[in-house]
């Protein structure tokens, strides 16, 4: 008999594991927006005004990868680990974007958003946006203020159809931090060190032959699919491995890296060229085990986009999970180390 007096806290533990039900955060884990109170925090960027030559939308990400990522597995079957159990994971919530439709108003925003957590000691996992937010995220992370690369740049690992590296060009649109100029303002500025950095999958459909250049000329290591389908991920893997050193590591994955059948909700779909397949992307993910990744996020998926069953959103919710099993793993290895 169900009365007044029932248990009611018990009922909703058994209901947790159901992803349609309940109020939903990133892979069901507890809200907490607080910088400091958590080791890994998972936040999203519903931003869309750095890249408007293509297609926007990407602002509707966080809600979308939010809503499928509750129906996740919550152990990892390779690393033989749950996250969860091994360091305190949150859902920060959303960047506010009062100015959004300011690209160069909004990447100060995320910056500034995004420092606070990372002054706190917080590693940040961000889900949403389009290319541009990676700039200020970096930023926010890397260089000689930030407390969880000592005052380091990062090394870049990559994952994209394209270099994002055009100081070759004055402005996007009028946006002078958009999504095609961050791969260089970050190494111009001392966030990241190209030279320990491998940009991942970069596509052979260049709308200006030789577009790629600028980003060899400042140290890149750039990894063309034609390359990554002759290496194999294994190949990649080790091509990265050798790069990074000891550096702390920031990734950044853009989703139209992936072949259009596992992405096809993502604003610059590059048609008729192999991308990169989902498995070989989580294989060269879970091959930086053990390094130091000190943030990431997730990007330039359009969920409007998406196939019914939101197959773009839910590879996006994958790679996320990637991201903090490495995170988590490292922090758990730190603990048992102490």
């Amino acid at each position: 008999m169900i009365g007044p007096d029932f248990d009611w806290d018990s009922a909703k533990r058994e209901m947790e594991p159901w992803n349609w039900w309940g109020i939903q955060t990133y892979f069901r884990c507890p809200f907490n927006d607080k910088p400091g109170e958590s080791d890994i925090a998972v936040m999203g960027v519903p931003h869309s005004s750095g890249n408007g030559s293509t297609e926007r939308d990407q602002h509707l990400t966080p809600a979308a990868v939010r809503n499928v990522s509750a129906l996740f597995r919550r152990s990892h079957g390779r690393f033989g680990i749950t996250p969860w159990d091994l360091a305190k994971i949150v859902d920060a919530g959303d960047v506010p974007l009062p100015e959004g439709m300011v690209n160069d108003v909004s990447v100060q925003y995320i910056e500034a958003y995004a420092r606070r957590f990372n002054d706190a000691g917080t590693r940040l996992v961000s889900i949403g946006g389009d290319h541009s937010v990676t700039g200020p995220l970096i930023k926010a992370v890397a260089g000689p203020h930030s407390k969880l690369t000592n005052g380091r740049p990062v090394a870049l690992v990559h994952f994209d159809s394209h270099t994002d590296v055009y100081h070759n060009l004055p402005h996007w649109f009028g946006n002078k931090r958009s999504a095609g100029h961050w791969g260089s303002y970050t190494v111009a500025e001392g966030h990241v060190d190209p030279h320990r950095s491998t940009q991942i999958g970069i596509k052979s459909t260049f709308s200006t032959w030789g577009s790629d250049q600028p980003a060899k000329d400042l140290g890149y290591k750039v990894i063309g699919m034609d390359e990554v389908e002759e290496i194999g991920w294994k190949g990649v893997a080790a091509e990265i491995r050798k790069r990074v050193g000891d550096s702390p590591i920031y990734i950044t994955f853009d989703m139209d890296v992936l072949d259009p059948p596992d992405a096809p909700g993502v604003a610059n779909v590059e048609p008729g060229y192999p991308g990169l397949r989902i498995g070989d992307g989580i294989r060269i993910l879970q091959s930086l085990r053990g390094l130091d990744i000190v943030g990431g996020d997730i990007v330039c998926m359009m969920p409007i986009k998406d196939n019914p069953n939101q197959i773009t959103s839910m590879n996006a919710m994958v790679v996320a999970f990637e991201m903090i099993s490495l995170m988590a793993d490292k922090l758990g290895n730190k603990s048992k180390a102490k």
